[in-house]
């Protein structure tokens, strides 16, 4: 049966949303992740952290007891392992970083996960790469180096270090998307993720025990119910603020993200998919200028390199 014209526009539109889409969403990932630290005086930006990934395993637990079903059980392991190295431990180390730099440099640096990819698949994976893709490297590389030099009030004291742990999230990162590309190949990305957050679960909510969260909220909630406007006292809360910010971050930049994401890996393609990576250190910059946060010639000056290395490591 022959399709008419307009579904076609319609399938064109439709990527095109899904792509501004996830950009929004997760470039607003990193302010929503200041909120949920509330400048410290709040939630830990462990507890954040932890209640990310607790907040999306619940959103995908449903639907892992029937991905259990259908994976083999000798895939489990390494989609526990994809699940640790890709949404855990970059979950800690952005929220630590993002206690000593601001968000849009972190979503600058964001950027990197596509160049980093293309490292460790040609280190350890045999992929082979053009002078293209090494000149796109070569990019990246040199905006990293430029960033601490040009940007001396972003990086004053020992907050390179901040950085740096953004860095490394960007290799995981890489990593886990090669490890996923050739080792999970047999698996759809859906049950992937559903199995690895429901995975999470257990590690993330023992790990909020431990560290009083739940505590913390029970008190949070009495205090709001002695209240004599409790509606009001709630929506100013600051521990209610942070959880719902954290749990907005795990549920719509984590769940919600992936199935957009994944929707849009069917309709469009890989290589369109991935050049989201353009739109979210973009929308990060300008949720910045709007909150007031200090933002040089020098960051935008290694977006700008960044974003440039990615578009030739993507070329075909």
């Amino acid at each position: 049966m022959l399709k008419p014209p307009y579904f076609y526009q319609m399938q064109q539109y439709g990527k095109w949303v899904l792509f501004l889409l996830l950009s929004l969403i997760w470039g607003s990932s990193f302010e929503l992740m200041k909120i949920g630290m509330g400048g410290g005086s709040t939630l830990t930006a462990y507890q954040v952290a932890a209640l990310r990934v607790f907040s999306a395993g619940l959103v995908f637990a449903p639907r892992a007891i029937f991905a259990i079903k259908r994976v083999p059980v000798h895939y489990w392991p390494t989609i526990i392992l994809s699940g640790c190295i890709g949404s855990l431990f970059p979950a800690f180390l952005f929220c630590v970083a993002e206690t000593r730099i601001n968000a849009s440099l972190a979503g600058i640096l964001n950027a990197l996960t596509p160049l980093f990819t293309i490292v460790v698949g040609i280190s350890f994976f045999k992929y082979k790469a053009t002078l293209t893709k090494w000149a796109g490297i070569l990019l990246g590389l040199l905006a990293l180096i430029l960033l601490p030099i040009l940007s001396g009030k972003s990086f004053s004291g020992g907050q390179s270090w901040y950085a740096l742990l953004v860095v490394l999230a960007t290799l995981l990162y890489g990593i886990n998307l090669c490890m996923v590309g050739t080792k999970l190949k047999a698996i759809t990305s859906l049950d992937i993720v559903s199995i690895a957050f429901a995975a999470l679960l257990i590690p993330t909510g023992l790990f909020l025990y431990a560290n009083q969260f739940f505590s913390l909220l029970a008190q949070s909630i009495q205090t709001v119910q002695q209240a004599d406007d409790t509606w009001q006292a709630a929506l100013h809360n600051p521990i209610f603020i942070s959880v719902f910010a954290s749990v907005l971050l795990g549920v719509v930049g984590t769940g919600l993200a992936s199935v957009l994401f994944y929707k849009l890996v069917k309709q469009a393609g890989y290589i369109f998919a991935s050049m989201v990576a353009y739109g979210i250190p973009l929308v990060a910059l300008m949720i910045g200028f709007a909150t007031h946060e200090t933002i040089g010639l020098a960051e935008l000056v290694c977006l700008v390199i960044i974003l440039l290395g990615v578009a030739l490591v993507n070329k075909k």
